[in-house]
C-alpha cells in the first residue's frame, strides 16, 4: 500500500536518486547534469524556508515518488501563484502514485492562501498533461521550441489550476 507523508531529512538521498534518474532519462526536467546530495539538501532547506511542503509517496518503507510546490516567478506580484512538481521512481510509474501525490499539493496551496498552481510540462509528456487535467488543470499556453535536451528542441505547455 502506498501512503503519502511529509518528506524527512532521511528521505533526501532517495529524492536525489529519483530526481537524477529523471534528469538523465526523461524530458520532465530540463537539467542535463545530475545533482549532488548537497544540492538536494539545499533544495529541501529552501522549501522549508519558503514554507512549501515536500510530500513523499512511501511503499514498504521506501520513497517511490515525491511532489512539491515552489515559486512560479520571483517577483512580488506572483506571490499567490506557485508551480508544482510531481516525480515518480521509474519502477513505480503507471501505478497511480502521481495521482496520490496531487491532492496534498492542492490542499496545501489552499491552506497557504494561494490562488493558482501552474504546471510547466514538456509538450509530449501526455501522461503528466492528462494527470493534471484529471485534477482540473487547464492548458493556458504552449511555447514552441523553448527548451533543448537530448539534441532536440522541446515545446513547453503551461497548465493552470485556480484554487
Amino acid at each position: 500500500m502506498v501512503t503519502i507523508q511529509t518528506a524527512t531529512e532521511e528521505d533526501i538521498p532517495t529524492l536525489l536518486e529519483i530526481y537524477n534518474d529523471i534528469i538523465i532519462n526523461t524530458t520532465a526536467v530540463w537539467h542535463e547534469e545530475p545533482h549532488t546530495l548537497a544540492m538536494r539538501q539545499e533544495w529541501c532547506a529552501m522549501k522549508k524556508e519558503q514554507g512549501f511542503p515536500v510530500f513523499t509517496a512511501m511503499e514498504d518503507g521506501k520513497v517511490i515518488g515525491f511532489s512539491t510546490l515552489g515559486p512560479f516567478r520571483p517577483w512580488f506580484g506572483y506571490r499567490y501563484t506557485v508551480e508544482n512538481s510531481v516525480y515518480v521512481a521509474t519502477n513505480s510509474r503507471g501505478k497511480g502514485v502521481a495521482k496520490l501525490l496531487m491532492p496534498p499539493l492542492i490542499d496545501a496551496a489552499k491552506q497557504l492562501g494561494l490562488h493558482a498552481i501552474v504546471a510547466g510540462i514538456e509538450a509530449n509528456n501526455e501522461a503528466s498533461i492528462e494527470l493534471h487535467k484529471k485534477f482540473g488543470f487547464i492548458e493556458v499556453a504552449h511555447f514552441k521550441e523553448v527548451g533543448f535536451k537530448f539534441n532536440r528542441w522541446m515545446d513547453l505547455k503551461f497548465l493552470e489550476l485556480i484554487v
